[in-house]
Formats: C-alpha cells, structure tokens, sequence
C-alpha cells in the first residue's frame, strides 16, 4: 500500500491561535503545512521566518512543510535555510534557476520540493526531477485558501506517477489546494501521496476527529 501524509495548512488556523489550532488536531497529521507569501507573487502577505523557527522550537519533532510562495525564490533561501524546515518548496514559475536553488536546499539537508501552479505544464518540473524530493501540485491558484478544487491538476499526478516508475525516482506528489472529503479521493486515485488540507480540517468543530476521518478515507482508497 502506498503511504499517505496528511499535512494541515495553517493558513487556516486561527492566526491569533496558531499553537491551539495545531493542537486541536491532536497529533492526528503526518506534516505541518505552513505558507509563506510575500504579497508580490502571490496577492497576499503571511508569514515569515520567524514563524517557522518558532515552530521548529515549539514542535521539535514534526516535520515541516514550507511553500515559498515569493520571488524571486532564490533571494529568500538565505533567510529559510537556518529555519527549521524539513522540507522547503519554491515555484518553477519563480525562479529562472531552479536547478540551483533545488541544489542549494538539499545541500543544506532540507527536502528539496517544486510547485507548479494550474496553469503550468508538468513538463516544465520533468528536467528537475532527479535531484528534489516533493512535487507541489496546485489544485487551486495560490494565495488564498477556501478557493474550489481544479480537478483537470489530476492529470498532471497521474503524469508524475509515470515518470517516478519509469525513471525508478521516490519523489514525493503532493496536492494542495481545495481538497475535502470527496476531491482528496480523486486525488489519491490519481496518484497523489500527500494531502494538503486547511479549511476542511479547521473549519470544523472537531478538527482532530475530520483529520482521522480523512484518513481512514484515504486508508481505503489506497486499499482498493
């Protein structure tokens, strides 16, 4: 069976209570997905820097998923890279050397991950593929959360899935972006290994109780 990691968006928590939001959820998540934009590439402004070193220091042992939603990517990796993050992500849009800033990320022992938006071809990520870690498929357009689920993006997961057999790759898919009880199972059926879910988890009165359920629905879809 094909493992599955649930990882919480804290763009959804509550921003006055991020720390309570995450305990809300009870340990019931795999990774913490945490966003960073700066209002340039993408119309909206959240965190810095300092929010993942306080994260790190408050969660020593969780794994830390960073969407580096800025540009140019590469100007940024100074201030992330002493951070805590166990994985850090840039756009294939941001940055006119990917090759490098991939390089730069996993030489400093950080999962080296790719986003693409909707509108961009999968091809553009299949040159990178052998030296990063994560391939961030976006469901929506970045920089708010709440937007509906882009099923046509389910293509390009079944694309990637492809290319990892065929070039013998353990890369990680990841979808993020409008994903719920329903769009997570066409995104796990169309191959994705990581869930990035916000309001549908923080949204709700028990948020501890949706992920598990979550879960056992991703559980019996990869079972099938």
């Amino acid at each position: 069976m094909r493992k599955f990691f649930l990882a919480p968006s804290l763009l959804s928590a509550d921003p006055l209570a991020l720390a309570e939001s995450v305990e809300k959820l009870d340990g019931a998540y795999d990774w913490l997905h945490v966003d960073i934009m700066d209002g340039h590439y993408v119309p909206n402004l959240t965190y810095g820097p300092s929010l993942v070193k306080a994260l790190r220091k408050k969660y020593p042992d969780a794994w830390l998923d960073v969407h580096l939603m800025v540009e140019p990517s590469e100007n940024f990796l100074d201030m992330f890279l002493p951070c805590g993050a166990s994985c850090l992500t840039v756009h294939q849009e941001s940055t006119r050397h990917l090759h490098r800033a991939l390089t730069r990320i996993r030489e400093n022992g950080i999962w080296a991950g790719v986003s693409l938006n909707p509108g961009t071809p999968v091809c553009m990520v299949e040159p990178v593929l052998d030296c990063l870690d994560l391939v961030l498929l976006m469901s929506v357009n970045p920089g708010f959360g709440g937007q509906s689920f882009i099923s046509s993006v389910c293509s390009k997961a079944q694309t990637l899935c492809q290319w990892r057999a065929a070039k013998n790759l353990n890369f990680v898919i990841e979808m993020d972006g409008g994903l719920g009880k329903d769009t997570l199972v066409q995104a796990l059926t169309a191959g994705v290994d990581a869930a990035v879910m916000g309001n549908a988890l923080f949204n709700t009165p028990a948020p501890a109780q949706t992920a598990r359920e979550m879960r056992e629905r991703a559980m019996e879809v990869l079972s099938r």
